[in-house]
């Protein structure tokens, strides 16, 4: 059944329209979570409070066809509601605002082999991975998942997060700056050959 009329029933009060919307997004849900609060032991708890939030108010939704971008958005208000309540790791600082000497066309990632000799260096990566990712500001983290990891593009994004176009590139491009800046001691070793992007080992690094 199309999306948009799945959603269309469960304004209408279907619970099995929703139960298949729930079978449908759940493992997105919990995958998304995990990317972004990789040391939460408490994902699947949050995953399903997104679609409580999603049962209670999906009657307000105007446009059933935005439904992803609106599970999208509910999913990341969770995010930021719960870091209100937990300690924070990393100081808020301005995100949007760019500096001098950071480029907005900054280069793909490489990444690394997948060989038998660069496996313990690709093990090792994927962890420092995990920890950088954990040290990025949430919203700087927030757009390094919806793209590299969930795949949503530029337009996606900035419909999830409610956004203009302008300041998602600009949050990618500084999220990626940040991440090579983080990842350079170990990008450094690569060899210079490989073509492969980093974003499968991050792919690696961030799945559960």
């Amino acid at each position: 059944m199309p999306e948009a009329e799945l959603v269309a029933k469960c304004q209408l009060g279907e619970r099995q329209a929703l139960e298949v919307l729930v079978k449908r997004y759940q493992k997105i849900v919990f995958s998304m979570l995990y990317q972004l609060a990789p040391d939460w032991n408490d994902i699947a708890d949050l995953a399903q409070e997104v679609f409580i939030r999603v049962y209670r108010h999906i009657g307000s939704l105007r446009n059933p066809k935005t439904f992803r971008a609106w599970l999208n958005q509910i999913t990341i208000n969770l995010f930021y509601d719960e870091l209100r309540k937990r300690p924070r790791k990393v100081s808020t600082i301005s995100l949007d605002k760019g500096s001098d000497d950071e480029d907005e066309q900054t280069k793909e990632f490489p990444d690394l082999s997948q060989g038998p000799d660069e496996l313990i260096l690709n093990q090792e990566l994927a962890g420092f991975i995990r920890r950088a990712m954990e040290e990025l500001p949430e919203q700087f983290r927030v757009v390094i998942v919806l793209r590299e990891l969930q795949g949503l593009s530029y337009e996606e994004i900035a419909e999830s997060l409610g956004c203009e176009l302008g300041t998602v590139k600009s949050r990618i491009a500084r999220a990626r700056a940040r991440l090579q800046v983080m990842l350079k001691n170990y990008v450094d070793r690569i060899p210079k050959n490989q073509n492969n992007k980093i974003v499968g080992t991050l792919k690696s690094a961030l799945s559960y």
